[in-house]
């Protein structure tokens, strides 16, 4: 079977010119160079996405520290034991570096036998000891730390591995503990993580503790962009109607595709709660079972093809799990791309696992946090010979008027498009915005078509090296303060995270009728920034607004025009930095309220339209409606704030009575203020 009928959301094309695989004279590819250009840095943070060469920058990192900035000690932190082999010996020297990464074997407390307080009286026998790495789990650092104090870690350097498990909230203890390291200013802290987000919506770092940090950015778009071989990313979903995924699940599975697939969770909606009898129907729907590999523990099953595939079990909770995990772990399973074909798992195969030939990573049911998401597609973007094409697919079950749950499965389907929001605001280039003025002209480095730069048309500059877009926007406001150009700068996926997690904006963005844009793009958009920045003023919050809301929306917009039937002209591997030309080529000034004018669901709710039943798609959003939030009296102040703006640009108030929506919307966030200030005077 080839024809699949997921409908992407997104679909991302490549050029595949090999350049993050490229190493330079030291054995340092393109996001190791950059990091390892930082490494004086004493607080330094990574972002970077899976299978990019985060271990082994680090490694390169902490060899300077230890060698030349008279650190004595490097503990590295992983979130799981699985993870700490990705830091095992590694002979630098052959490829050009000054030193090579060696471990002592005991001190890989990831391979180490015993439970954690066996391994914590470990660390403190290597902070005694000569040796100068150590490399442990998230767990083992903390309790560590709770035991012997924050100052035995003083000259040391600091690695927390997948750093988005840390967080702000102060019932997070490596978050806190990373707080009071910081307080104290006596170790060394690299932060590594391919998502700088969590899927609770909680800061990962308090802005104060972020504020030491330096950067490093290596997107999504430069990795694959570089790769050698994959040229194209698919993120989808598909609803199923029939109350079991295993009934359908061979519309999305396509056994000449090397997949993981992940099968629910036993407390979700789509979960059948029979793990086991959930794999034996996969395997049903894939062929005929005809034996177990005794080697490999792998399943073989004939295919209705005729083709004899091989099925790694990671449900099975017995002894046979084992074997077939360790057999996953082989050098042929790297190096054979017929090693395995279809890989089932439940909590494993997710963050750290390391598939170069996985195609496609199937998920069933919608995972409650956006990074495991980020993780999951992770698996698939591994780049390998004769892997031109990858897609993540969101199995889901259609919601159901019958069923009592339906507002637990609308929200399932939320979930899932904010998912795929993030995702396309991911894997884009990055964006460079600036003002339109009568001064603008062209950035070096970037190309600005066969015209070149026009200093009175729209521009659009593209720079394929770095995979950034300048965009000139007529009436953008420009941060002032260092956090708020830096925001702008690195942190607006952050802000768009937050803003599609953001239930109610979701909600009415998708299904309300009678929503006007700037209600979300403003109104929303704008108390989302305030409470993730409080401490920055009006005007540099006004700025992370406009640009987090411009860069959402213009990937909308050229996903759009991408899309549409006239593009014929495009190159595959061109077809989104074309769809941002042309819809800037299309509007006679891109200015900042024009693009405050765009739904920023709108784009969504079409593919979802595709995606979904009629009926069911009636049904979600007589679900939503039903619930329609009236105005808040904290709503009704941001339009009044609004509102002013408008009168000290257009010299009067805006009118109930107004053709244009947005003035009525903010005419009605006064006429509420007044009303309560008169219900206020009568009590």
């Amino acid at each position: 079977m080839t024809d699949h009928k997921s409908i992407p959301s997104v679909s991302v094309n490549y050029a595949s010119n090999g350049s993050s695989k490229k190493s330079n004279e030291l054995g340092m590819r393109v996001m190791q160079e950059r990091a390892y250009e930082k490494r004086g840095e004493q607080y330094l943070l990574i972002k970077s996405p899976p299978a990019s060469g985060k271990s082994r920058a680090l490694m390169f990192i902490a060899l300077d520290k230890l060698h030349n900035q008279n650190v004595r000690k490097a503990i590295i932190a992983v979130p799981e034991k699985s993870i700490g082999s990705s830091f095992n010996d590694e002979p630098l020297k052959d490829f050009g570096f000054h030193w090579n990464w060696e471990v002592v074997p005991k001190w890989n407390l990831c391979n180490a036998p015993g439970e954690d307080g066996g391994k914590v009286n470990s660390v403190k026998a290597f902070l005694d000891s000569d040796d100068q790495v150590l490399v442990c789990t998230h767990a083992t650092f903390r309790f560590a730390v709770d035991r012997f104090g924050i100052s035995e870690f003083d000259d040391c350097l600091v690695a927390i591995d997948e750093f988005h498990h840390v967080s702000a909230n102060p019932d997070n203890k490596l978050g806190a503990h990373l707080g009071e390291f910081i307080a104290r200013d006596k170790v060394h802290i690299v932060a590594m993580t391919g998502s700088y987000f969590r899927g609770d919506a909680e800061a990962v770092l308090s802005p104060e503790d972020e504020s030491n940090f330096e950067t490093v950015t290596y997107t999504y778009y430069e990795q694959l962009n570089g790769y050698e071989y994959l040229k194209a990313l698919d993120i989808g979903y598909y609803f199923y109607s029939s109350g079991d995924y295993t009934n359908e699940i061979c519309e999305v599975l396509d056994p000449t595709e090397k997949t993981i697939v992940h099968i629910p969770h036993p407390a979700s909606r789509e979960s059948q709660k029979d793990k086991y009898s959930e794999v034996e129907r996969i395997f049903q729907a894939l062929g005929e079972w005809e034996g177990t590999d005794d080697t490999t523990g792998f399943q073989l099953i004939r295919t209705s093809q005729g083709a004899l595939i091989r099925v790694a079990d990671l449900v099975d909770d017995d002894a046979k799990r084992d074997k077939v995990s360790a057999a996953l772990k082989s050098p042929e399973a790297k190096s054979n791309r017929d090693y395995v074909d279809v890989i089932i798992a439940l909590g494993m195969a997710k963050e750290g696992f390391d598939w170069v030939w996985c195609e496609h990573a199937l998920t069933v049911g919608y995972r409650s946090s956006l990074t495991e998401i980020i993780q999951i597609i992770g698996r698939a973007t591994r780049d390998a010979e004769g892997k031109t094409r990858a897609r993540f697919t969101n199995l889901i079950a259609e919601p159901d008027a019958s069923e009592e749950a339906v507002t637990d499965a609308v929200n399932d389907t939320l979930k899932a498009i904010a998912a795929s929001l993030l995702m396309e605001q991911v894997l884009t280039p990055k964006f460079n915005f600036t003002p339109k003025t009568p001064t603008s002209g062209p950035q070096e480095g970037f190309d600005y078509g066969e015209s070149g730069y026009d200093p009175n048309g729209n521009n659009v500059g593209v720079n394929e090296t770095t995979g950034e877009f300048h965009v000139e926007v007529k009436g953008l406001t420009e941060p002032q303060s260092d956090q708020a150009k830096r925001i702008c700068q690195e942190d607006l996926n952050e802000v768009v995270t937050a803003f599609v997690q953001d239930k109610s904006s979701l909600e009415r963005g998708l299904f309300d009728d009678e929503m006007v844009p700037e209600e979300l793009t403003q109104i929303r958009m704008g108390k989302i920034v305030k409470d993730k920045y409080p401490d920055l003023d009006e005007e540099d919050l006004e700025a992370i607004r406009q640009h987090a809301i411009a860069a959402m929306n213009i990937t909308q917009q050229a996903k759009d025009f991408a899309n549409r039937d006239d593009e014929g002209s495009s190159s595959p591997n061109t077809a989104f930095i074309d769809g941002v030309k042309k819809f800037a080529m299309d509007v006679q000034e891109l200015d900042i309220d024009l693009i405050d004018r765009i739904n920023p669901f709108s784009e969504a709710y079409a593919i979802l339209a595709k995606s979904m039943g009629e009926d069911s798609l009636k049904q979600v959003a007589a679900v939503i409606n039903a619930k329609k939030a009236t105005l808040t009296e904290e709503d009704a102040r941001e339009l009044a704030k609004r509102a002013i703006q408008f009168k000290h640009e257009r010299n009067r108030l805006p009118e109930l009575t107004a053709a244009d929506p947005w003035e009525r919307r903010m005419a009605e966030g006064i006429a509420f203020l007044q009303r309560k200030v008169m219900e206020e005077a009568n009590v």
